[in-house]
């Protein structure tokens, strides 16, 4: 079969600037990611040393203040860059958006003080965050974690366990939502907890069906003592930081499952154009050709659904709506675009010689991350028709 190499996206960008940022992802992508992605996520390994890069690069800040290490640019060209990223291995582009959220409490509560002494390491100086909100019998119904956090003198003690954790064990840094006050949303507080923090412990990884490079675990927090000027915004504000957080997360999880379609679409171009069947391509049957263009067609509404909720968020409006929308969207669109591309490769496609099949397994969890897509349904309808009556 000839080797039919895919068109880079056509995106519209901004800036001369966010053109150049775009083109450094692509060259990193086929220099340290693409080449290596399927053999470490055969090995369960993560890639550190991308991080690193990244970081280096000036890619994991992109969306925040360059007073402290970020890169000043719009939400638009941030998550356009992540989905370059999650089209080479979505163990890197999800990873970039947990950072993402992991910064995003302390770059938008915190003190100015706060900022000054932990954004540009975190932002720009190789760190690597997670975000701890879900715990073992917590997950939709977040409101009702159970994870304490006691105050004790001027540092705070937090006991529980999160569950659910990407980067967990890894992590440098941890966005921390714990109980500080009565039962319900008001009653919670965020906290930066330090990796390395004395009572901190990590389960062993999850075993998951993809993302196999990505460590997903259990965190322990064993009387994890921190002190006050860690905690970020006011006690029993946290509850509203994290729905702040969840809002941003749930875009660069659409964009990551924009990315994983998309490459799932090239693979599939690819194989239809080269794989000859009764003397012709398979691409030239009326059946395989309307499959590729429902494949394409999702992935361009997708990809608009999402970056018109991130100029909405640009511009400082409104966007929750937009943003489960986004998610529920792209991620459902992932799934469907995944298991055809399967599809079109015939028994080719469920074997791991290709990466269509990894490309599926890894798009389900995203219709469940940051929110299943059921939670995204309830958002949305929220807004169109009010709270649910009791």
């Amino acid at each position: 079969m000839p080797d039919r190499a895919p068109q880079p996206v056509d995106r519209q960008l901004p800036t001369e600037e966010a053109r150049d940022l775009v083109a450094l992802v692509r060259d990193i992508v086929q220099r340290e990611i693409a080449p290596h992605a399927a053999e470490q996520e055969d090995a369960g390994r993560f890639p550190r040393e991308v991080f690193s890069l990244l970081s280096e690069s000036g890619l994991l800040g992109l969306p925040y203040d360059s007073e402290f290490g970020g890169g000043d640019q719009p939400y638009e060209v941030y998550l356009q860059a992540l989905e370059e990223l999650a089209a080479a291995r979505l163990t890197v582009g999800l990873g970039v958006s947990v950072h993402s959220l992991a910064c995003h409490a302390l770059a938008g509560y915190g003190t100015k003080q706060q900022q000054a002494d932990h954004l540009p390491a975190m932002l720009g100086g190789g760190l690597l965050g997670a975000y701890c909100l879900s715990e073992p019998a917590a997950g939709s119904d977040a409101a009702s974690l159970r994870t304490k956090a006691v105050r004790d003198g001027d540092d705070w003690v937090i006991t529980g366990t999160k569950a659910w954790i990407t980067h967990g064990g890894i992590a440098d840094f941890y966005t921390v939502l714990a109980r500080t006050g009565a039962e319900g949303a008001r009653g919670i507080t965020a906290f930066l907890v330090p990796g390395d923090a004395e009572g901190l412990s990590a389960a062993a990884p999850e075993k998951k069906m993809g993302m196999k490079g990505s460590p997903t675990a259990q965190l322990h927090f064993d009387g994890v003592r921190v002190p006050d000027s860690r905690r970020i915004g006011e006690e029993g504000q946290g509850f509203a930081i994290a729905l702040s957080a969840l809002d941003s997360g749930r875009l660069g999880i659409a964009a990551c499952a924009i990315g994983v379609a998309q490459a799932a679409l090239d693979e599939a171009v690819a194989y239809a154009t080269g794989r000859q069947q009764f003397g012709r391509p398979i691409a030239d049957f009326q059946g395989l050709r309307f499959m590729l263009a429902d494949m394409a067609t999702q992935i361009e509404a997708g990809r608009a659904l999402y970056l018109s909720a991130a100029r909405l968020r640009d511009a400082g409006r409104p966007f929750s709506k937009e943003a489960a929308m986004a998610k529920l969207f792209c991620t459902d669109a992932a799934m469907k675009v995944t298991t055809d591309a399967v599809q079109v490769l015939g028994g080719y496609g469920y074997t791991a010689d290709f990466p269509v099949e990894r490309l599926m397994r890894e798009a389900k969890v995203l219709q469940i991350v940051e929110g299943t897509n059921q939670i995204q349904r309830m958002v949305v309808a929220r807004h169109l028709a009010g709270p649910e009556t009791r």
